[in-house]
């Protein structure tokens, strides 16, 4: 067993230990996954320029993300299913998110529900909504929201359909399964008994926590997955962001920003913060990589709302190099959903230190004691 160094690591560590459907939900993207491998190898094109000789001893990475200390640029992004990976994983990412820091984002699809994330922790954490079709539900998740302390919402603007993931196709996340597949995936189950015991015995309830309500004949994640497809509506438009404005009071983020109108419109609706995003790569396949769209966002917003950056983000040195661009933070999915699943809290809370010091170190081989004083002169 290696003791892992980085995202990497964690990666191998993951797929070593969950089930191949749940590890390609988490790893894959869609199509032909071209957006996926380009949000990583992007970020590898981008070279520091080294200054040494300077006085970096009080160098710092605090920050402020939409107006609240963080003590370095960094938030995790809302992953589904993370109640799969680890038992009660949402719980433990929490938990790992507070102790370092830095925010953490529930998605609507989560396992573990808001009161009982909010109930772990004393932060005031993040929500991530789709508009759904249901209205009133929306309405019924954003009070709780509100009820149970959170203080952001997420606005996930890029899913009017789901995006074909041939990984899951072929795994059966989206049912369809032939007898013999589905004695392949029973036998996938089997093969992994510390995940059993973990998750699927002592985890319990594997249920999306938020939308139980919704389906309450809901027995396990397919059921209530079936019913989320069915709930992305189609017809959301700019002009909906009355309705979400009416029904939030509290901060609000649009996430899945790819070009300098969009950015422009959010601003418009009056966003405290945009995400640049192309949802991991798991929508439109053969859209640009995040990194590469960041500089155009961040000139067309002019300073005028707070720009985080997802996709992509393997480590501390490509969150320096998205703040060179401009982005005010980072978020990182894959890379704490799969150190949730190597280890859980522990391993989050060890990822997050790892960033932490990558950052600093990158900070101080640039010669800066802020990450304020970056800017686009600093990358080669």
């Amino acid at each position: 067993m290696i003791t892992p160094a980085n995202t990497t690591d964690n990666r191998i560590l993951a797929k070593a230990r969950l089930p191949r459907m749940l590890f390609d939900y988490c790893d894959g993207g869609a199509f032909s996954e071209q957006t996926l491998k380009e949000n990583v190898q992007d970020f590898r094109k981008l070279h520091f320029r080294q200054q040494v000789m300077r006085d970096v001893s009080s160098a710092s990475v605090a920050t402020e993300i939409l107006g609240r200390e963080a003590s370095l640029p960094l938030a995790l992004a809302p992953v589904g299913l993370a109640g799969m990976f680890a038992r009660r994983g949402e719980v433990q990412a929490a938990r790992a998110a507070e102790k370092s820091g830095v925010p953490f984002c529930l998605s609507t699809v989560s396992i573990c529900s808001l009161e009982e994330v909010a109930q772990a922790t004393r932060a005031a954490n993040w929500f991530q909504l789709y508009v759904l079709k249901d209205r009133g539900y929306s309405k019924a998740l954003l009070d709780r929201a509100h009820n149970a302390g959170y203080s952001t919402l997420v606005f996930t603007v890029d899913l009017p359909k789901v995006g074909v993931r041939y990984r899951d196709v072929r795994n059966g996340m989206n049912g369809g399964l032939s007898p013999w597949g589905k004695a392949q995936k029973l036998s996938d189950l089997l093969s992994h008994p510390l995940w059993l015991l973990d998750v699927a015995v002592r985890g319990k309830p594997l249920t999306f926590g938020n939308l139980s309500d919704a389906v309450p004949s809901g027995r396990s994640p397919e059921d209530f997955k079936a019913w989320v497809d069915q709930q992305f509506d189609a017809s959301v438009t700019w002009k909906d962001l009355d309705w979400v404005r009416q029904h939030w009071p509290g901060k609000l983020v649009i996430k899945g920003i790819m070009n300098a109108d969009d950015a422009r419109s959010a601003v418009d609706v009056g966003a405290d913060g945009i995400v640049v995003s192309n949802h991991g790569g798991r929508q439109l396949d053969g859209a640009p990589s995040t990194i590469s769209a960041l500089p155009g966002i961040v000139g067309a917003v002019s300073g005028k709302t707070d720009v985080l950056l997802d996709g992509g983000v393997q480590s501390g040195q490509d969150v320096v190099r998205a703040l060179c661009l401009g982005a005010n933070a980072c978020l990182i999915g894959r890379a704490w959903a799969f150190a949730l699943a190597a280890g859980g809290e522990a391993s989050v809370l060890q990822m997050l230190e790892n960033f932490r010091y990558e950052v600093e170190l990158t900070l101080a081989l640039l010669g800066k004691n802020s990450i304020k004083e970056l800017s686009p002169d600093d990358l080669v």
